[in-house]
């Protein structure tokens, strides 16, 4: 088992209650897409899962091991964990060989993560995780001469760069453009099979998130509104799903050979 919340509850400082009673889980290599509209609980559930937000109720095991023990085991079971964030938080000033090198900053001993934030540990490590997200000609620049796009791209090097077992990405694609977004979405499907790591993906794109994954899991008002296999999934659902939103509906299910933009090929990430 990779992961496995039963009836968690997360409340924040300010009272406002994220999640409600989730239970959800997922075996080792699974890959599951989380849908839903703007402020549904995705972010929250993704930073449950990763140990970044304590619970309030439920209980939570991740990676085989109860989460929420000891300092030390918490560190431990984080550096298995890879994040990439919507926003990834990077010091603008910082290099992206450095950026993406701290990816096993968790798994090094303290003294080489300390030399490598000032001579870059493992470069050709580095390069060819940026290689795979188009963009190893920006291994010395700084991440504040980066788009907002690139630095997404940068997060995920770093994820790709961990070789975690747990893949946890927070609107991964959010500032890329429709093709590229695709592509970067297969790479990681792909990394995560490849490796038998579990990939849990916010996506605010819903053809990608059929197009791209086996499983897909809604999120509404901090509550799971379906849990079902991507072919399972239909319209009506969706559409109860984003009732409340004020923007366009989202895409239905792609027709075959194309997204439902009509632009794009529905391409089988699995």
């Amino acid at each position: 088992m990779s992961f496995s919340l039963h009836q968690v509850g997360v409340t924040h400082g300010n009272g406002h209650e994220a999640l409600t009673a989730i239970t959800l889980a997922a075996q080792q290599g699974e890959s599951v897409a989380l849908i839903g509209p703007s402020g549904a609980g995705k972010t929250s559930l993704l930073n449950t899962i990763g140990t970044a937000l304590p619970l309030s109720a439920g209980t939570l095991t991740v990676l085989n091991q109860a989460a929420w023990q000891d300092k030390a085991s918490l560190r431990a079971l984080r550096a298995r964990i890879g994040t990439v964030h919507q926003a990834a938080p990077i010091p603008p000033r910082q290099r992206v060989v450095t950026a993406v090198l701290a990816g096993k900053l968790g798994q090094w001993p303290a003294w080489k993560s300390a030399l490598s934030l000032l001579y870059p540990q493992d470069m050709p490590g580095a390069r060819q995780a940026l290689e795979r997200v188009h963009l190893a000609d920006k291994l010395f620049a700084r991440c504040d001469q980066l788009s907002g796009g690139q630095l997404q791209r940068v997060g995920i090097a770093r994820v790709l760069y961990q070789q975690a077992q747990l893949i946890l990405a927070d609107e991964p694609v959010s500032a890329l453009d429709p093709t590229l977004a695709l592509s970067t979405v297969q790479l990681l499907v792909q990394e995560a099979k490849a490796r038998n790591a579990t990939l849990v993906a916010s996506l605010h794109a819903v053809d990608l998130a059929l197009s791209c994954f086996e499983r897909l899991v809604g999120i509404r008002d901090g509550r799971i509104a379906f849990d079902l296999p991507a072919n399972k999934v239909t319209d009506v659902q969706l559409r109860a799903l984003y009732a409340a939103e004020s923007s366009a509906p989202p895409p239905s299910r792609p027709a075959q050979g194309t997204t439902s933009d009509g632009n794009l090929p529905a391409h089988g990430c699995r």
